[in-house]
């Protein structure tokens, strides 16, 4: 495997379709596609500024990369990549992504990024800014995650989250077959219309969450005092500790909290609404 070090590339498809190549301390420059339709590639500390610099790649480490706000779209279409202890700017990074590893990645103004991506892999993932988080994605399993986006996980399938820090508006939309584990998610409209969505042991806040579900359940879950208007139109399986400040018109299921400060059953509820409302107080 050939080594290059220190070098800088520029102009159109520098390394096009390379094969079998490490790099290191090398900064990439201005021009598009870099190094598009390559395969087994190593690339250690290099910096990425300009266009396109990764599509139609398979088999690509990126250790300590750093993507500017000039490298706009630099991952699309590609196949086994793992990225670890990096730091991106870049716009709509990693998009038709297959088989994704992201170790102590950082991603900084995080617009329309992750998008359509499969099979992905995340521990140590920091998201600052943006919006549309993996919009369209499936088969996530993420750990260890913080992130602050709008919009993020819309229309995502097969998902699973443990210990995580979500903020985000409209969480979760229309999402299906999602388990979230022991995290604290934030969320004005958390997860509407979503299928087949669990929380367990989670910490959740946002006003009107988790309206127009199907297949809703909630293991031993708490409420912030803005999470009022809860559950309207779901089918829902929920056990609460401490307080709901307010459910209304939930559809079918069970409820079960502590306590509840106003439950709204009003004559716009849909049928059934034949759901079990108890408080343990």
């Amino acid at each position: 495997m050939q080594t290059l070090t220190g070098q800088h590339f520029a102009g159109e498809r520098a390394l096009y379709h390379s094969e079998e190549l490490n790099l290191e301390n090398c900064v990439f420059d201005e021009g598009e596609s870099a190094l598009k339709e390559s395969s087994h590639l190593t690339l250690t500390d290099c910096s990425f500024i300009c266009k396109y610099v990764n599509w139609h790649n398979r088999h690509v480490t990126f250790i300590r990369p750093r993507f500017s706000v000039a490298c706009r779209a630099p991952l699309w279409y590609d196949e086994d990549i793992t990225m670890r202890d990096g730091v991106s700017e870049s716009p709509k990074i990693l998009r038709e992504v297959n088989g994704l590893n992201l170790v102590n990645m950082v991603f900084n103004e995080a617009e329309e990024t992750l998008w359509r991506c499969r099979n992905v892999r995340a521990s140590g993932l920091k998201v600052r800014g943006g919006t549309y988080l993996f919009m369209n994605s499936e088969n996530l399993s993420l750990k260890d995650i913080d992130i602050q986006n709008k919009y993020s996980f819309q229309y995502c399938r097969n998902v699973t989250i443990e210990n995580a820090l979500i903020d985000s508006k409209d969480l979760f939309w229309e999402c299906e077959n999602v388990v979230v584990r022991n995290s604290r998610v934030t969320s004005e409209y958390l997860a509407w219309y979503a299928r087949n969505i669990t929380f367990e042991n989670c910490h959740l806040g946002g006003t009107q969450p988790l309206c127009y579900c199907k297949g809703l359940k909630l293991v031993n879950c708490t409420f912030e005092s803005d999470a009022d208007l809860a559950f309207e139109n779901s089918e829902v399986e929920a056990t609460i500790q401490g307080k709901i400040t307010s459910v209304k018109n939930p559809v079918t299921g069970s409820i079960e909290a502590d306590s509840i400060g106003d439950i709204i059953l009003d004559e716009n509820i849909r049928e059934p609404h034949d759901c079990k409302i108890v408080t343990r107080a």
